[in-house]
């Protein structure tokens, strides 16, 4: 008996330690799963398609010839001298660098406008070293995106766009890039947040990296753990210059479509209003304040004034100027939308033709 109840004892004794190293088990395994052994076959497979991109301006005059210039990171190392030696060609300055993925065998480039915008000549240099000069296929100054072209001998390694309204914030990403001619290289990180707004225009909606992103690697593609592209490398927050894990980058859903306009047209085409609007004073105020009308513009022709206030747009509301703004611009130029004002206090729809937005319209 007493052996008997010495060993259920024990027993019952047992299991709450049987039962917390299950726990712990069952907590961690998910972890051990989400966390790749390595990168390695992943990085092996997706950065053949990733390029350098170099922006040069010509300099016919050899005696005003220009020292390249340098990348703050890069001043004082050892690659200094190597960065001079890679990115100048008799007379031409190098005015920028850069990163960009291939999306078509056929040499067709993703990077940032930012990049290559204001280029006279664009060097694309491979992955395997080879150079090769790129032309603009065409580019969008409002979401900093652009599309060029190189004509190469043999079909190119390409990437495809994955999803990013997939990801989930903790998810793990790969940030590639080709920075300085130097070579590729890679990072990795997570999703640190989703739609985020640096200031730099109304269509701002940007995933927020903590890979380590530096200015070279702008233009470059950030992968999911399949391998697919879910966002375009395109800017950091630094004192130094440098990586402080504050990246961001503009995700597939906005990039792709953009994308395939631009290859179809190569410039985008934009629903707008002809006004400024502003942001309610505080969360009871219901709408967006129109604050000034352009003069035969599409809203002076629909009838909106000064003080009027928008509610909603084709039935769905809004509450920030920067939704009726992306909301419109959505419209296909030509294109009969419906606004929900209110005009001294009374609610009505107000059908309204869009108009093409101008290029140079930065509210």
């Amino acid at each position: 008996p007493l052996s008997a109840t010495t060993e259920q004892g024990s027993r019952e004794l047992a299991a709450p330690a049987v039962f917390g190293e299950k726990l712990r088990r069952d907590l961690t395994a998910p972890l051990v799963r989400l966390t790749p052994p390595s990168f390695a076959p992943l990085v092996r497979r997706v950065v053949p398609s990733v390029v350098n991109i170099a922006v040069t301006e010509q300099d016919d005059d050899a005696d005003s010839a220009k020292t390249p210039k340098i990348p703050p990171a890069l001043k004082g190392t050892p690659f200094e001298k190597q960065f001079r030696e890679r990115m100048k060609q008799d007379t031409d300055e190098v005015v920028g660098a850069g990163s960009g993925f291939i999306i078509d065998p056929s040499g067709i480039i993703v990077t940032n406008n930012h990049v290559v915008g204001n280029a006279e000549r664009i060097v694309v240099s491979l992955a395997d070293g080879t150079r090769l000069d790129a032309t603009m296929v065409g580019s969008d100054d409002l979401t900093d995106i652009a599309v060029i072209r190189v004509h190469p001998k043999k079909p190119l390694p390409a990437v495809r766009w994955g999803d990013s309204r997939a990801l989930q914030v903790g998810d793990w990403v790969l940030a590639a890039g080709n920075p300085f001619g130097l070579g590729s290289s890679v990072t990795a990180g997570i999703l640190s947040a989703r739609g985020r707004d640096i200031g730099a225009g109304p269509f701002d909606d940007f995933l927020q990296l903590d890979a380590p992103i530096n200015p070279g690697n702008s233009g470059g593609p950030s992968f999911d753990m399949r391998g697919d592209v879910v966002a375009l490398n395109t800017a950091i927050v630094s004192p130094t210059g440098g990586s402080v894990g504050l990246g961001f980058a503009i995700p597939s859903e906005i990039v792709a479509p953009i994308v395939a306009q631009l290859r179809l047209k190569g410039h985008i085409d934009r629903g707008w209003l002809g006004v400024t609007l502003d942001d309610p004073s505080s969360d009871d105020d219901p709408g967006v304040d129109i604050v000034s009308v352009d003069r035969d513009g599409p809203a002076a022709h629909a009838g909106l004034h000064v003080g009027d206030v928008v509610l909603a747009v084709n039935g769905t509301k809004v509450d920030t100027a920067r939704s009726v703004i992306r909301a419109v611009a959505a419209i296909a130029p030509g294109s009969p939308i419906s606004l929900r004002v209110s005009h001294h206090g009374h609610a009505s729809d107000v059908p309204v033709i869009v108009g093409r937005r101008p290029e140079d319209r930065t509210d």
